[in-house]
C-alpha cells in the first residue's frame, strides 16, 4: 500500500491547490482512491496493514468531504496559506452584511406568516441561493488573486457565506 499520509488534501487527489475545481473529476478521483485503498481489499493482510488501510480510507473520506464543499474547501485553502479561520475568536462582521442578514431574517419571518407562505418562502430560497452563488463566485476571484489582502477578504466572505448557508438550512426546514 503506497500513499503518503502527510500529503494535503489536494495532493492526495493529485489536484492543484486552488479554489475552483471540477467536482465530477474530484468524485472520479475519490472513487479511484477508494477502490485502491478500501479496507476490504486488505482483509487477508496483517493487522498493521488493515489499520493502515482504515487510516488511509478515513483520510481519503475527510479530504473528499472537505474539497467537494466550497465553504470547507475555502477554509482549508486559507488554512494552508496560514490564515486563521477560527470564527470563535473573531466576531467582527461587516455592518452592511449584518443589515443584510437582519433583512433576510425579517423576510423569513414575514414569509412564514404570510397567507401565501409557500410561494414567498420559495422566492426567499431563490434569493438566498443567488446570494450564496455570488459569494462563491467572489471567493473564486479572490483565491485567484493570491495576495494577503485577497485572503483577508476571502476569509470575511467565507464567514458571511457560512451565515447565509445557516439561514438557507433554516429556510429548508420550512
Amino acid at each position: 500500500m503506497q500513499l503518503d499520509l502527510g500529503r494535503n488534501h489536494f495532493e492526495l487527489f493529485g489536484l492543484r491547490e486552488r479554489f475552483e475545481l471540477d467536482v465530477a473529476d474530484l468524485a472520479a478521483r475519490y472513487r479511484d482512491l477508494q477502490r485502491r485503498f478500501h479496507p476490504d481489499k486488505f482483509a487477508g493482510a496483517s493487522d498493521q496493514e488493515q489499520r493502515l488501510a482504515l487510516a488511509v480510507t478515513a483520510q481519503i473520506n475527510e479530504a473528499y468531504q472537505t474539497l467537494k464543499d466550497p465553504l470547507r474547501r475555502g477554509r482549508y485553502l486559507l488554512g494552508l496559506r496560514g490564515v486563521d479561520t477560527d470564527d470563535e475568536t473573531d466576531t467582527r462582521m461587516d455592518p452592511a452584511f449584518l443589515v443584510e442578514q437582519m433583512e433576510i431574517r425579517e423576510g423569513l419571518d414575514e414569509a412564514r406568516a404570510a397567507p401565501d407562505a409557500a410561494a414567498r418562502l420559495a422566492a426567499l430560497r431563490r434569493d438566498l441561493q443567488e446570494r450564496l452563488d455570488g459569494r462563491i463566485a467572489a471567493l473564486a476571484t479572490l483565491f485567484n488573486q493570491d495576495s494577503d489582502d485577497a485572503r483577508r477578504k476571502a476569509r470575511d466572505i467565507l464567514r458571511e457565506t457560512q451565515f447565509l448557508k445557516k439561514l438557507a438550512l433554516q429556510l429548508d426546514e420550512d
